[in-house]
C-alpha cells in the first residue's frame, strides 16, 4: 500500500462536515455550516465548514485546514497522533504506520524513539505491578479495582538503580533516548558523572502513564510507595523523597499541552456538555469508577504550577474548553487547593466558561469522599457534591459569609479583595449586575458602593486584564500558526531531501520567520507528513501558493498590532506620517491577499 493511500482511505471514511460536528454544533449556512470557533472565544459564530472544499475557516481568527489539522489543534496532538485517531475513526489500518512503529530503532525519528521507549517503560512497570503485591495491596486499599488498574495502564517501578536503565539497554536504546525520554539521568554531582552510569529517574513508586489525546502513552507521574531516602543516589543526606514525581518536559512530554486522563475523558465531556477538573490521579481514577468519566486531572501537568506562564494555563484549559465551556473544578480543602482553585477559575471565567466550585469538606479529597464508608455511598457522595456545586462566585461569596458572619467591615474588605476580581473577569455586562445584585442581597452591601468599588479593581487590575488578554491572544495565534509553518517547513526539508525538487525548498525558508532549526528536532516527522499529503499529488504547488499567503497574513497581522501600538505610545509627531504610511502599507496588501483568492 503506498503511504498517501492511507489518508486517501481515510478522508473517504471520514467527511470534514460529519467529523467537525462530532466535536462542535454547526448549523446550515448555504453551500457550508457554520458554528462556534473552538479555536477562540467567540459569542457569534464565524467558523465555516466547507463540505465541497473540505476545509474550514474561521473568519473570526483565521484559523483553517482539513480533517487532519483540525484533530491535531482540536486535541493538542502531533500529525501522527491525528492520524493514528482519525485511522481507528476510520477503521483504516495504517500499513505503513504500523510498519513504521516497529522498524529498527536507527530508522525512526527522534520522537518515534521516545514513544516507543516511553511504551517499553510503560510494559516494563505494568509487569513489575503484577509481581508486587504490596503495590497491588497498596492500589486495592485506594480502592481501584482490577479493570480501573488495567485501563489506565497502572505500574510499579522497582526500588531500584538500574532496573529500567538495564532493560531499556537489554531494548537497544541509548543513553541519550533513556535521558531524552526521562526515564533515567545522569548523577548531580559533576565528580560523578565521568565515573557512574546512569540511574532510574522512578524507583518505588506506583506509576501512573500520563497520554496524550490518541492515547499514546508520553510520561509519567510516580506516587511513592517506599521510600529510598538515606539510599538517595549521589547524596549523603538522609531526607524523604517528594510523594510525587513526574516526568520532566521532553521532546513528546509538554505541560501545557495534555490533562491527565484527557484520552479517556474526552467523550463523556462533549456528551454531557461539562468537564469535572481534580488534582489527583486517584481523584480521577476513582470519579470515572464511579460513572463520572468526564473527570481530568492536573496532575503532572501545568495547571497546578505557580511557575507555569499564564499562556500554558490558558493553552490547558482551552483543551477543556473545545470540548465544553462548563466546567467543574474538585479540588483538595487545604490552601494549595484553594490556590489552584483560584487560579484556574479566574482564568476558566476569562475564558468565557461556566465555571462551578464543589465545596469539599475540610481534610477531605474526591477520592476520601468516593471511597468513604462503601463504594455506593461513596458514589452516591460524589454524585451529590457534584450536583451541588456552585458557581465560583457565589462559592467565593459563601466562603466569605460564613468566615466573618456578623463583622461588616470585614465582609466588604473580603469581597472587595477576593470576590470583586472575578466579577471584573465576566465579559458580560449583564452577568456583572446579575453577580452585583447576589452580592449585595447577600452581604447587605448597597450596589451602588459595590459598583464604585469593582471600577476601582477594574483600574489596579488593569495590567493583569491585559496580560491575560495578551495570553489568550499569543495562544490564539499559535493555534493558527502553528500548523501552516510546519506544513511548509515539511515540504521545504522534504524537497531539500530530494534529487529531483518540485519546489525550490529555499523560495519557502525564505518566506518563514522562523529558522530552520528550530525544527530540525522534528525534521524526520515533518518530512513523514509531506510525504504522506503530496508524494503522487498534483496540488503541491497550489498548495504551497496558498499557505505561503496563508502565513503571509498572519505575519502581516502581528506586525499591524505592533505598529499599532508603536502609534499609540509615539512621543515624536515627525513620525506620525511614517507610521501612518506603514499600516496602510499593511492594510493595502492583506486587501491584495483577500483579492487574490
Amino acid at each position: 500500500m503506498k503511504i498517501s493511500n492511507g489518508v486517501d482511505q481515510i478522508k473517504s471514511k471520514i467527511d470534514i462536515l460529519s467529523l467537525v460536528s462530532s466535536y462542535i454544533k454547526l448549523d446550515k449556512a448555504g453551500a457550508s455550516w457554520k458554528g462556534k470557533c473552538p479555536f477562540h472565544n467567540e459569542k457569534t459564530p464565524s467558523f465555516f465548514v466547507s463540505p465541497a472544499r473540505e476545509s474550514y475557516y474561521c473568519f473570526g481568527c483565521g484559523a483553517s485546514g482539513d480533517i487532519f489539522t483540525f484533530v491535531e489543534e482540536f486535541e493538542g496532538l502531533d500529525f501522527k497522533g491525528a492520524l493514528k485517531l482519525l485511522a481507528d475513526k476510520a477503521g483504516v489500518t495504517l500499513e505503513v504506520y504500523s510498519k513504521e512503529m516497529q522498524e529498527a530503532k536507527e530508522n525512526k525519528s527522534e520522537k518515534e524513539k521516545l514513544y516507543t521507549a516511553i511504551e517499553e517503560a510503560t510494559k516494563f512497570f505494568e509487569n513489575n505491578l503484577k509481581e508486587n503485591k504490596n503495590a497491588q495491596e497498596y492500589l486495592k486499599s485506594r480502592g481501584l479495582t482490577e479493570k480501573s488498574i488495567k485501563d489506565f495502564r497502572i505500574g510499579f517501578a522497582l526500588l531500584d538503580w538500574h532496573r529500567l536503565y538495564d532493560y531499556l539497554k537489554s531494548k537497544n536504546f541509548s543513553d541519550n533516548e533513556i535521558e531524552r525520554a526521562g526515564l533515567a539521568k545522569k548523577s548531580d554531582n559533576d565528580a560523578e558523572k565521568l565515573n557512574k552510569r546512569m540511574y532510574d529517574r522512578f524507583r518505588g513508586r506506583i506509576m501512573f502513564p500520563i497520554s496524550d489525546s490518541s492515547g499514546r502513552v508520553i510520561a509519567f507521574s510516580g506516587r511513592i510507595l517506599v521510600d529510598d531516602g538515606p539510599l538517595r543516589h549521589g547524596s549523603s543526606e538522609a531526607s524523604k523523597s517528594a510523594k510525587y514525581l513526574n516526568s520532566p518536559e521532553t521532546l513528546i512530554f509538554n505541560k501545557s499541552s495534555v490533562l491527565f486522563g484527557i484520552d479517556k475523558a474526552k467523550d463523556a465531556i462533549r456528551k454531557n456538555n461539562f468537564s469535572i477538573l481534580v488534582e489527583g490521579q486517584m481523584d480521577l481514577i476513582l470519579s470515572h469508577q464511579a460513572g463520572y468519566k468526564n473527570t481530568v486531572a492536573t496532575s503532572g501537568t501545568a495547571l497546578s504550577d505557580s511557575t507555569i506562564s499564564k499562556e500554558n494555563v490558558i493553552s490547558n484549559l482551552g483543551l477543556i474548553r473545545r470540548l465544553s465551556s462548563n466546567i467543574v473544578l474538585a479540588f483538595d480543602a487545604d490552601s494549595a487547593g484553594a490556590n489552584a482553585t483560584i487560579k484556574a477559575g479566574k482564568i476558566a471565567l476569562s475564558l468565557g466558561m461556566d465555571v462551578k466550585v464543589v465545596d469539599m469538606p475540610d481534610g477531605i479529597d474526591p477520592a476520601d469522599l468516593i471511597t468513604q464508608n462503601n463504594s455506593i455511598a461513596g458514589s452516591d457522595a460524589w454524585r451529590l457534591a457534584i450536583k451541588n456545586s456552585k458557581h465560583i462566585i457565589e462559592f467565593l461569596l459563601d466562603k466569605v459569609l460564613k468566615n466573618f458572619k456578623n463583622d461588616t467591615r470585614k465582609i466588604g474588605m473580603e469581597i472587595k479583595e477576593k470576590i470583586l476580581p472575578f466579577v471584573n473577569v465576566l465579559e458580560s455586562s449583564i452577568e456583572k449586575m446579575y453577580f452585583i445584585k447576589k452580592i449585595s442581597d447577600a452581604s447587605s452591601i448597597p450596589q451602588n458602593a459595590l459598583q464604585d468599588d469593582l471600577k476601582k479593581i477594574e483600574q489596579e487590575l488593569k495590567y493583569e486584564t491585559e496580560e491575560t488578554k495578551t495570553a489568550k491572544e499569543n495562544v490564539e495565534k499559535k493555534l493558527r500558526k502553528d500548523p501552516i509553518e510546519r506544513r511548509l517547513f515539511g515540504i521545504a526539508f522534504w524537497q531539500e531531501s530530494l534529487k529531483s525538487r518540485t519546489i525550490e525548498p529555499e523560495l519557502i525558508f525564505t518566506k518563514l520567520h522562523k529558522a530552520k532549526e528550530a525544527f530540525l528536532d522534528m525534521k524526520e516527522d515533518l518530512i513523514y507528513e509531506a510525504e504522506i499529503f503530496y508524494l503522487n499529488s498534483e496540488n503541491l504547488q497550489k498548495d504551497v501558493n496558498e499557505m505561503l499567503l496563508s502565513i503571509e497574513e498572519e505575519y502581516l497581522n502581528e506586525e499591524l498590532v505592533k505598529t499599532m501600538i508603536d502609534f499609540r505610545n509615539l512621543k515624536d509627531k515627525k513620525l506620525e506620517v511614517e507610521i501612518l504610511k506603514k499600516i496602510d502599507k499593511i492594510n493595502k496588501r492583506k486587501e491584495e491577499i483577500k483579492n487574490s483568492r
